[in-house]
């Protein structure tokens, strides 16, 4: 039997490798002979960069940048031959600020441009980019200004950074980008679909979490139609996923030809899951939570998806089920499994060598199942 194992993480538990690794034990336990690869997955949010980082073999690279207050932060990112796996959140997360201090008006995605300068001076000319949880609102006017981009006022004088400052952009010279920028791709994990400006904006559906009043919410999104406008790129503003991170995306998309995809697609497409999948018999997937949620493009169905292109049967095991859990059962899953044994408590849970454990033994009976059918 040759069983594919690749589980999202469990948050504040396992990660992707650790549960992989447990669900093969219990494969093990039952099936001594089973061929089992795990592989490792993310679907672009936090966690990307250290499972893509396993998955392809690369290695993790500290770097000091500017964070989304101004101060001084240190981002982390993969690095594997030409390839950079990075999550903006880790140079301008909204974590990164205490919840007092967070202000949309002044946040600079300033870091973010830093860590991909960094990667391109290292060789990288592929980049992978998780754009969720930020305390931006910039529309990645910081992030152009860290890679050489000019973003000028009327009298020809740079602007300040943060959102509030795009209401003065009157023009955007690329003159001293890095020329390197030319021959880079991006692929933008990006799982939303808000453009950049209007009532489904990003000021308006993002900005309350990241600080902002009414008041500013109007203030920002103005300055953001400003900028689009300064820069004509109208139609970029638009796209779906323009708003996402505070308008991270429509800079991607705008200025460096990033192609905003869902995170999934994305790591799937670059681990080369298809080519596993396709000599599987068994696929194992999962991940902390499973309900009505996974089925709307979350990790498991993405791998689901995948699998059943080929055939294959799908199982999943998850640390809870929430309400709706059974949608999966459309979207690839042919079943699905809790963990916990017993009644208890969240931290006993989520301690990793219970987790671990439990998650081994119910894949070991799951798989005494799928024996017998054998037979």
């Amino acid at each position: 039997m040759k069983v594919l194992v690749a589980l999202d993480s469990f948050k504040g538990s396992l990660s992707s490798v650790e549960a992989g690794e447990a669900v093969k034990r219990g494969v093990l336990r039952v099936c001594p002979d089973a061929e089992c690869t795990v592989r490792p997955l993310a679907d672009g949010g936090e966690g990307t960069v250290d499972a893509l980082n396993v998955a392809l073999g690369g290695s993790l690279r500290r770097v000091i940048v500017t964070g989304p207050a101004g101060t001084p932060v240190e981002a982390v990112y993969s690095l594997a031959g030409d390839m950079a796996v990075m999550e903006m959140a880790s140079a301008a997360g909204i974590t990164l600020v205490p919840d007092e201090e967070r202000n949309p008006l002044t946040a600079t995605t300033f870091g973010v441009g830093e860590m991909i300068a960094d990667a391109v001076r290292a060789g990288a000319r592929r980049f992978v980019i998780g754009i969720g949880g930020s305390a931006t609102n910039d529309g990645g006017a910081g992030m152009l200004q860290a890679l050489g981009f000019s973003l000028c006022d009327a009298d020809g004088n740079e602007i300040a950074r943060g959102g509030a400052a795009l209401k003065n952009v009157c023009a955007i010279d690329a003159t001293h980008a890095m020329p390197e920028l030319a021959h880079c791709e991006f692929q933008i994990a990006c799982d939303v679909t808000n453009p950049l400006c209007g009532e489904n904006g990003a000021s308006a559906v993002f900005g309350p979490q990241k600080g902002a009043t009414p008041a500013m919410v109007a203030e920002l999104d103005a300055a953001l139609a400003n900028f689009a406008d300064a820069a004509g790129k109208c139609d970029d503003a638009r796209y779906p996923g323009a708003g996402a991170a505070g308008g991270l995306g429509f800079a991607f998309k705008a200025f460096l030809g990033g192609e905003l995809k869902r995170g999934i697609e994305i790591v799937l497409d670059v681990t080369r899951f298809a080519e596993y999948a396709a000599a599987a018999d068994v696929v194992v997937t999962g991940e902390g939570r499973l309900d009505a949620q996974t089925a709307m493009g979350k990790a498991p169905v993405g791998v689901a998806a995948v699998a059943k292109r080929f055939g294959k049967k799908v199982v999943a095991f998850a640390g809870a089920l929430g309400e709706g859990a059974e949608a999966v059962n459309a979207h690839g899953i042919d079943a699905f499994f809790p963990i916990l044994r017993s009644i208890t408590t969240l931290e006993a849970a989520l301690d990793k060598a219970t987790a671990a454990a439990n998650l081994s033994a119910t894949v070991e009976q799951v798989f005494r199942i799928l024996k017998m059918q054998e037979k």
